[in-house]
């Protein structure tokens, strides 16, 4: 499916009699979606078309509490409950642009939470893999994501210090959780050529994004950041 035809048939989907659906049954808050892309994305440093495009037809709104619907579009992070958030539509945005995604590629999330990131990372690669350590947040996603229509995202809950191995290698590791330190084993399942994007500290977290090139590894730090700490495993070195 084409471009165009997959963000058409986003669009409809979300308006569809089902769990999915807004209230009113068409989607009133395509013009904010529009106006956040043009806005807190485009008019910024994000310039990748796809995620672009993606930004402006996955409908955010349905990936918060009820509510908080009317502020889903707001240059902000949300509260999703269980003390985790939904980050602010610039750093979905950013991340998944720093991961330099290919259609072929396979991804690993850490850290699902209400779905939306891997709904934005489904739309732009062949298979999303991703863990979640809070039980009710993955369930709610999981069954989210089905509902949408996200049939090439597969939830798991439980650590993600160790992801994936049966699955990997990965083309892409993004990381919505902030650890201490770069987990060893994600840097293990990276694929040759392969990106792990992840916010890294405590008092002060900064992104970076990691890239395998054969035995080495190339850092680079991209921006400051402000995430909820990583749990699990992440904490115990």
């Amino acid at each position: 499916m084409g471009t165009r035809a997959w963000v058409l048939a986003l669009l409809l989907l979300s308006c569809r009699p089902d769990g999915g659906r807004t209230d009113d049954g068409d989607d009133p808050f395509r013009a904010e979606r529009l106006a956040m892309v043009e806005q807190q994305l485009a008019a910024r440093d994000i310039t990748d078309a796809a995620v672009l495009d993606v930004m402006r037809a996955i409908p955010r709104h349905l990936f918060v509490p009820r509510s908080a619907r009317e502020y889903a579009y707001g240059d902000h992070p949300l509260s999703i409950g269980h003390g985790q958030t939904i980050s602010q539509p610039y750093i979905v945005a950013y991340m998944t642009q720093a991961l330099q995604l290919r259609r072929s590629d396979k991804v690993l999330e850490i850290g699902t939470g209400s779905g939306y990131q891997a709904a934005v990372l489904a739309r732009l690669v062949q298979h999303v893999y991703t863990i979640e350590i809070v039980p009710a947040l993955g369930d709610s996603a999981r069954a989210r994501l089905a509902r949408l229509g996200f049939d090439n995202v597969t939830v798991r809950i439980g650590d993600g210090y160790r992801g994936w191995p049966e699955e990997a290698p990965f083309d892409g590791i993004m990381v919505t959780a902030a650890p201490d330190h770069v987990p060893p084993a994600l840097v293990e399942q990276l694929a040759d050529g392969g990106r792990l994007v992840l916010p890294v500290g405590t008092e002060y977290q900064e992104l970076v994004r990691l890239t395998r090139q054969g035995h080495q590894l190339r850092r680079e730090r991209l921006l400051p950041v402000r995430f909820v700490p990583m749990t699990g495993e992440a904490q115990k070195r």
